[in-house]
This record gives C-alpha cells, sequence and structure tokens, in this order.
C-alpha cells in the first residue's frame, strides 16, 4: 500500500530557503521533505483506491479559489510536540477549509491534533536546535498566491514525491 500526503507547495524562492534552514538545524526531514503546509497528514491507502482519491481531490480544488497566503515568524507546538514552524497568518482559514475538504470523502480520517496550517522548519531535534530554528526564523516573511495543492506519494529512496497537482479554480469550469 502506497503511503500518500496532500499539501501546498511553498514556492521558490521560499521553499528552497526554508528547505536549507531546516537542514542547517539537523533536521535529516529536510532531504526528503519538500516545504509544504500539510492538508492530509501521511495516510497508508490501497492502490485501487487512488482513482477516487483523485477523483475526489479534483472536486475540491474545483471548489475553493486561489487565496493569498503570508508566512511570517516562528512558533513551535513544543511541549506538546517537538517543532517549530514558519507561521500562516493570511490564508489560515482558506488553509482550514481546504484541509477539511481535502480530509472528506475517501480521505476522511481522525487527526492526532487539531489542525493547524503551518510550515515545520524543524522537528524531532534536541531542544538548543529547535532554540535555534525559532530564533533564526522569528522574522521570516512572504507572501504568495495558493493556487493548487498536490497528492504526494512516498518513495523509499527518494522521499515525498508529487504525483498530481490540483489547480483551485473556485468552482468555475475550466476549458
Amino acid at each position: 500500500m502506497p503511503t500518500i500526503a496532500v499539501a501546498i507547495a511553498v514556492p521558490e524562492p521560499y521553499g528552497t530557503q526554508l528547505r536549507s534552514h531546516r537542514a542547517s538545524f539537523g533536521d535529516g526531514q529536510a532531504e526528503i521533505v519538500p516545504t509544504h503546509i500539510t492538508l492530509l497528514p501521511p495516510a497508508a491507502v490501497p492502490d485501487r483506491n487512488l482513482p477516487d482519491i483523485e477523483k475526489h481531490l479534483g472536486e475540491v480544488a474545483a471548489s475553493h479559489p486561489v487565496f493569498d497566503t503570508h508566512l511570517h515568524g516562528s512558533d513551535t507546538f513544543r511541549p506538546l510536540s517537538p517543532v517549530v514552524f514558519v507561521a500562516v497568518i493570511s490564508g489560515f482559514s482558506e488553509c482550514e477549509k481546504l484541509a477539511t475538504d481535502v480530509r472528506s470523502g475517501p480521505l476522511m480520517c481522525d487527526l492526532p491534533f487539531p489542525f493547524h496550517p503551518h510550515v515545520t522548519v524543524a522537528h524531532d531535534l534536541p531542544d538548543n536546535a529547535l532554540d535555534r530554528a525559532a530564533e533564526e526564523l522569528s522574522d521570516f516573511d512572504c507572501r504568495f498566491d495558493v493556487r493548487s495543492f498536490a497528492l504526494y506519494v512516498h518513495n523509499d529512496r527518494s522521499g515525498w514525491l508529487a504525483k498530481r497537482e490540483f489547480i483551485l479554480n473556485g468552482g468555475k469550469q475550466s476549458g
């Protein structure tokens, strides 16, 4: 069974900048995890379900408009979870709505934590590395339009690879 996830990719040059920071903090996930905002965390699904999942994600994308996102500063989920992240300042509620719709139908699932849109920059590291990540990214700032999200599949050698991109079109028919 493949392991999938659904996420909004952080565009360039910001994605590479944040991934470089993540690597500099000693987080080995930087090599295999693209910089993203998670909509559906990793889930194992039968291959036979992928066509229905892709159809569902296409329908979700068709019902959501493009939206502006502003990432600014750092925050943490400590002490609950050893994570430092860049905060989603605007676009937060749009990410929540999108994630709720993604996690419906064939992707309905319970989350281990309440959904909180963010971009992880350090995870499962010693406290001093987490502190450094929080300090170094405390003034990080970027804005971009979210125009799509992607279905990712985990590959044991390469990490997370985008299988298909889904374009937001706010209910407008494309073609």
